[in-house]
């Protein structure tokens, strides 16, 4: 009987492994082999984007709320945090992208995977720092900003996504000990970015060199994998958070 049973177990793992692989495939090749019309850039700017991501309740959203929490802004498809979200169950993950049909279908692949420490946003951060407030007390651990559109017409700057009315908000609610990431294959973006952030003493950059060699998260993202096998730069910062702004 016992080993009925733990025969038994191994075909449920085997079939929930088996779906889960199954998933995985749809979600990457909906987005490699189907052709979807997506705009890649979005002008934050336009009037629609004006309005702040309605405040979920965060206690639906995530199984275990007060876990540390992980926020990537413009998460594009989501691959990343999906990845990330796997591979660290203890964590919840936040995407947020300003492209709607990446997120309705970032959620679905979510959903069907039955992640609990997952969920993705629709909207600009930049005029949702309330969002940021509303999130559970002392969970913001992690911030990552990979990549963003880089706006290269001077006129377009106010474009970009790392404002400094953005930045004072991120620096104000992330965690002590809490880190933000940033990486850009633009050298001026990821200047930009850099500078943005170090101007708040309470941030100390967690390396010697200018730039961070390596990735120091466990995923990379499709833009930074496409980067690297074109044998370009990519331009990334560290920063911890060790005391109150």
């Amino acid at each position: 009987m016992a080993d009925k049973n733990a025969k038994d177990n191994i075909s449920a793992r085997e079939v929930n492994y088996n779906q889960h692989l199954i998933l995985l495939y749809r979600f990457y090749a909906k987005s490699l082999f189907m052709p979807i019309r997506i705009r890649q850039h979005v002008n934050p700017l336009a009037r629609k984007f004006q309005q702040p991501i309605p405040i979920p309740n965060w206690a639906e959203i995530y199984d275990k709320s007060d876990r540390p929490l992980h926020l990537d802004i413009g998460c594009a498809r989501g691959k990343f945090l999906l990845a990330m979200a796997q591979l660290h169950p203890e964590r919840n993950f936040l995407g947020i992208e300003i492209r709607k049909s990446l997120v309705i279908d970032a959620n679905e692949v979510k959903q069907e995977l039955g992640l609990t420490n997952l969920h993705y946003l629709f909207g600009s951060i930049n005029a949702s720092t309330s969002l940021l407030a509303s999130l559970p007390h002392n969970t913001l651990k992690t911030i990552s900003i990979q990549f963003p559109d880089p706006w290269f017409k001077k006129r377009h700057n106010k474009r970009r996504v790392v404002q400094p009315e953005l930045v004072e908000a991120l620096v104000t609610h992330l965690a002590i000990a809490g880190e933000v990431f940033l990486q850009s294959d633009i050298e001026e973006v990821a200047i930009e970015m850099r500078d943005r952030f170090a101007i708040y003493p309470c941030l100390t950059q967690q390396h010697s060199t200018t730039w961070l060699a390596t990735n120091p998260l466990a995923v990379a993202t499709e833009r930074e994998l496409y980067v690297l096998e074109q044998n370009l730069p990519v331009y990334r910062v560290l920063y911890t958070k060790f005391a109150e702004l």
